[in-house]
């Protein structure tokens, strides 16, 4: 399977693919993070509709039966990708359960996210398992910027604060992009766009990750929470303008979905988590139906 940009804008919920009603499963076997972002609520629930949040953790080896279950449910599903709820490198989970998709349902493209702490030394694992598309979130190229962003670091088992920490995440985050881009692999950046701390700095970040070989460009507007609780959401008018400004360098994608870490179905059109993971439904039963 060819894994170039205009394949993926054609099957890629995420690159454009949604359009042609391609359908991913998120695949929620990474359980831990390795920093700590001051806007992150990661949770298990089964009524929030953000990242970071998943019914449950699965072990990789559960992921067979998984996606044997939903290929027969949503023959649409084209992708299957891990994006938590914690980061895909800070643990070996992700990369065995792609090894798993990779030897028993080759046919899907292998899609990966994460905040990019472990790329640079974890970046020929990736391309071993045959990533097609990996996405990194780089909230700051400015450690200054990224310190108000992000709290800490853990780096092999050190925590590392400020702008200290701030300065290992940004070069490791740049390194992997490089690598993983000169070895063919589609490059997504996202960047989570947070009023009065980098809403001026999106046009550097954008040209700072073309320039280190990312395609395309992602901004998420802040959900108010954590420690930055009280920032208030960009607005809609703030949005445009950041993506006007970052289309200077880089492609951007619109049709992000704010998707949860066990998300099922075809953004936007169909949704089967609560069938695929079981989850329990948001409501109260009042009475059965038998």
């Amino acid at each position: 399977m060819s894994n170039t940009y205009k394949d993926l804008q054609n099957s890629h919920p995420c690159f454009g693919g949604h359009k042609n009603n391609a359908g991913r499963i998120h695949l929620p076997v990474s359980p831990g993070c390795n920093i700590a972002c001051r806007f992150c609520d990661r949770a298990i629930n089964d009524v929030e509709e953000r990242p970071g949040v998943t019914s449950k953790v699965l072990k990789p080896a559960e992921c067979e039966e998984i996606l044997r279950k939903t290929l027969e449910i949503c023959p649409d599903i084209k992708v299957a990708g891990i994006a938590g709820p914690g980061d895909t490198l800070a643990s070996d989970n992700a990369l065995e359960t792609f090894k798993i998709v990779k030897e028993k349902f080759p046919q899907l493209i292998k899609c990966m996210s994460t905040n990019g702490l472990l790329l640079s030394e974890r970046a020929k694992d990736v391309i071993e398992v045959g990533i097609y598309s990996l996405t990194v979130t780089v909230n700051a190229v400015d450690p200054e910027i990224e310190n108000k962003l992000n709290a800490y670091i853990i780096y092999h088992g050190e925590k590392i604060e400020g702008v200290e920490g701030a300065k290992i995440l940004i070069r490791n985050q740049l390194s992997g992009i490089r690598k993983i881009a000169e070895a063919g692999i589609t490059v997504k950046v996202n960047t989570v766009l947070v009023p009065g701390i980098n809403d001026e700095h999106i046009e550097e970040i954008a040209k700072t990750v073309k320039e280190a070989g990312a395609k395309i460009y992602n901004i998420i507007p802040l959900i108010p929470q954590h420690e930055l609780k009280d920032v208030p959401a960009p607005t809609c008018p703030q949005i445009d303008e950041a993506r006007r400004k970052a289309e200077k360098y880089i492609d951007v994608f619109r049709h992000c979905q704010h998707c949860r870490a066990d998300a099922v179905g075809v953004p936007g059109k169909s949704e089967f988590g609560d069938q695929i993971y079981q989850r329990r439904l948001g409501i109260k039963e009042t009475f059965s139906h038998g």
